[in-house]
């Protein structure tokens, strides 16, 4: 619950520091005393909207902290997912508003985000003003408030589990489905590459093999007269040759071999005897294996010039006409795999469909007995806060799948007997939704597990025995979980637990608000200035103190 609440520099309140209890507490006081700021300051902590003029005129920054205690197990978990360490199920909630822009937010002490502090706050209190009516006056509202009041969320998570992944699906698909065109105009030419450059069928480094046997098919005679003469020069049996020369030359050696030794010259020519003429026989093996073959010549020029047409055809060299007929093969093979894809896909889409509509029927089904409870409950707390002859009709019509189901739901209202029932915001005046809105309150507060709610203003155009079922309502609420309730009725304060009373007064030229908790007679005499105004009577007086002496007393 919320324990304290400590406001500084917010608006016309310079400093107030508020204890809480359990049960009902009535904040009262005139018109423009501040109450609206101590709802504000709430807000704050609470990581809703604040404004720079928020701050206090003169201050350079506005802060509201508030401690809360006994921490339901889902604000512990959610603690938890946080990291935020937790002592004793209690936490401090701080915003600093700053009067030239910009907030900070602090979970215990710790710099935090706005968001972090709104997803606490709304596990922590739940408030409902004046605004909260526009929930009745529209219906796209409806919907919400019933699925509250059912309380078994699992049919609309397994529907909204299906649905998204029915719209995912759906979003895949459309997607591939727009690039079908453009892929199609792609294989085209994907397809044109892979004929022609596979009609070819490259290997890599045969561009420099093929010019190089086009270059010996093309000198081919010329080839054959040099390794031949060449062979000729060294042969043995050319009385010209080289070996012939060096043979000359052993015999001068062998001559003088006995007055001047040269065996070990002699040696290494004997040697290059050998080596010519193995030379010579390789030289005429070549000369023999040289092809004058013109068709092969001719087969390797059309061959060289289909492989350079092709590389000026598609703006590339031998290499990369080889990678663009392999990546062409590989594309239009994935676009073969997101045609499969786009199949796969409809077929998942249509399984997903069944499966949606089963799930939006099972919600809707629901929905409906939901929706009779609910107008039974509600008709229950009508009742008793002195509408017994209002009725609310749950009205559920059936339409298109959205991520809330096939559902709309409008709340309609029949406040007579015999009377056809119609949408609230044409029958109901301020009093009755406030009252309407308050027996919605009631019956989904039984739901939810949010121990702190607090009513803003929710008695606007109530009064006489309506106040007093409302303030009855208020406080039977109070007993399972805390009530603030801001109010100018008196039979709605008489029946609180804790009494406040915000006043606004002139302090050193300056607009001051201060808040009192009031004792019994304190309590006697604001309940009195409401009910008679700033001067009651001594009859007023009595009236208020039996009044509220019934109730502390349990009469």
């Amino acid at each position: 619950m919320l324990e304290e609440l400590y406001i500084e520099n917010l608006a016309v309140i310079q400093q107030a520091r508020i204890s809480f209890h359990n049960g009902f507490h009535v904040f009262t006081g005139e018109t423009g005393a501040g109450k609206s700021i101590l709802i504000h300051g709430i807000q704050a902590v609470l990581g809703q909207h604040v404004s720079k003029d928020w701050v206090r005129t003169g201050c350079d920054r506005a802060s509201v902290t508030a401690l809360f205690t006994n921490l339901p197990e889902s604000v512990m978990q959610l603690l938890s997912e946080m990291n935020i360490s937790c002592e004793e199920q209690q936490i401090t909630l701080t915003r600093e508003i700053r009067a030239n822009g910009g907030s900070i937010g602090r979970i215990n002490g710790k710099t935090a985000s706005v968001s972090a502090l709104k997803e606490i706050g709304i596990l922590l209190i739940s408030i409902h003003g004046q605004h909260d009516n526009q929930i009745l006056l529209n219906p796209e509202h409806h919907l919400e408030v019933l699925d509250a009041f059912g309380g078994d969320h699992s049919y609309l998570e397994a529907y909204q589990k299906a649905f998204k992944e029915l719209q995912s699906t759906a979003k895949e698909l459309n997607q591939l489905k727009q690039l079908e065109q453009k892929r199609r105009q792609r294989s085209v030419i994907l397809q044109r590459q892979i004929d022609e450059i596979g009609a070819l069928n490259p290997k890599p480094g045969e561009e420099e093999e093929v010019e190089s046997a086009l270059r010996q098919a093309e000198n081919a005679e010329q080839i054959i007269d040099n390794l031949s003469a060449s062979a000729g020069i060294l042969s043995l049996d050319n009385d010209n040759a080289v070996s012939e020369q060096i043979r000359s030359a052993l015999s001068l050696l062998e001559a003088i071999e006995d007055v001047y030794p040269t065996e070990e010259i002699q040696q290494r020519l004997q040697s290059c005897l050998i080596e010519i003429k193995d030379i010579a026989q390789d030289l005429q093996n070549l000369s023999e294996s040289v092809s004058l073959d013109e068709e092969k010549a001719q087969q390797l020029k059309q061959r060289h010039q289909a492989i350079i047409q092709l590389e000026k055809e598609f703006f590339c060299d031998f290499d990369e006409l080889i990678q663009l007929y392999e990546n062409a093969k590989q594309e239009i093979s994935s676009m073969q795999e997101d045609t499969e894809k786009i199949r796969e896909l409809e077929e998942k889409k249509t399984t997903l469909l069944t499966d949606v509509t089963e799930k939006a029927k099972a919600l809707s089904d629901y929905r409906e007995q939901t929706g009779k409870r609910f107008s039974e409950r509600v008709a229950e707390e009508l009742k008793f806060l002195d509408m017994p002859n209002v009725i609310l009709t749950v009205q559920q019509e059936k339409g298109k799948l959205t991520i809330q189901g096939r559902d709309s739901i409008i709340f309609l209202i029949s406040a007579n007997k015999g009377e056809e029932p119609k949408p609230i915001s044409k029958i109901a005046s301020g009093g009755e939704l406030s009252r309407i809105m308050l027996a919605l309150k009631s019956v989904i507060a039984d739901r939810d597990s949010i121990p702190t709610l607090i009513f803003d203003e929710i008695d606007t155009g109530v009064s006489g025995k309506a106040a007093q079922k409302i303030g009855f309502k208020l406080r039977e609420i109070s007993r399972s979980r805390q009530v603030l309730c801001v109010t100018h009725l008196s039979q709605i304060a008489i029946m609180a637990d804790v009494h406040f009373m915000i006043e606004k007064h002139d302090e050193n030229s300056r607009t001051v608000t201060n808040v009192h908790l009031l004792d019994f007679d304190g309590r006697v005499r604001e309940i009195a200035r409401i009910m008679g105004g700033e001067n009651p009577s001594s009859l007023i007086l009595e009236s208020a103190r039996e009044e509220l002496k019934k109730i502390i007393e349990g009469v």
